[in-house]
């Protein structure tokens, strides 16, 4: 893969070999974000996890102290006066059976998380395939299956983020933006570990955390020291 030369200029300033602490490799991120837009800042955890097995899957939510410095759009499946909680709790889009068809086939997508209500989930069931591999489906371990809206749409909307194996056992998170400060992204990043390491699964034998990785969205990766951070 061909890398520009802002990249390489800036990985110059990282060593490969290196196993950096937080505060260090939080303050490397940082700098290593040239790009002229506010890049994400990410983390990618290669974990010890086996997700072929059931009882080594790993998914769940956690609520970043200072969000993610992005704008959230809801969709909510609810009913009734489910629907207008949802509405008065700031959902982007509140609907039931009329969505179907709008989502299916005219592939309408304006939206970044979707929560229902429990009894809307046969509704949503029918949208499985489109939903499911954009990581869309609301789920009951990510909090967006719930007949607590207000809440789901209030931690949502202040920097819930979800986070969860992908095939290769590694977890993808964002933890905020370049124009944040150090101790921000510091706080989100603790508070992510913190969930990481409480959703360990029992049957997972051995080193948890194989690998964590900071990267900004276009710039190099800087390697953390996994074993400092299991808890």
């Amino acid at each position: 893969m061909k890398r520009g030369k802002k990249y390489l200029e800036a990985a110059k300033s990282v060593s490969r070999n290196t196993l950096y602490d937080t505060d260090e490799a939080i303050g490397l991120v940082k700098k290593l974000a040239v790009a002229k837009f506010d890049e994400t800042i990410e983390v990618h955890i290669r974990t010890g996890c086996d997700g072929r097995h059931a009882d080594q899957q790993i998914r769940g939510a956690v609520v970043l102290p200072n969000g993610t410095g992005k704008t959230v759009r809801v969709l909510v499946f609810a009913k009734d006066a489910k629907a207008d909680e949802a509405r008065a709790a700031g959902a982007d889009y509140v609907g039931a059976e009329e969505l179907i068809p709008r989502i299916q086939n005219e592939g309408w997508l304006d939206f970044d998380v979707v929560v229902a209500t429990p009894d809307m989930m046969g509704v949503v069931g029918r949208l499985g395939r489109v939903l499911g591999p954009k990581g869309l489906m609301p789920n009951p371990k990510a909090g967006t299956v719930t007949p607590d809206v207000t809440r789901a749409i209030q931690e949502i909307k202040a920097g819930k983020v979800e986070y969860r194996l992908d095939k290769t056992n590694i977890i993808h998170v964002p933890i905020g933006k370049a124009s944040f400060t150090e101790e921000k992204l510091s706080e989100n990043f603790q508070a992510l570990m913190s969930a990481i390491n409480k959703a360990r699964p029992s049957a997972v034998k051995g080193q948890f955390l194989k690998s964590v990785v900071i990267t900004p969205t276009m710039g190099p990766g800087v390697k953390l020291n996994p074993i400092k951070l299991a808890q």
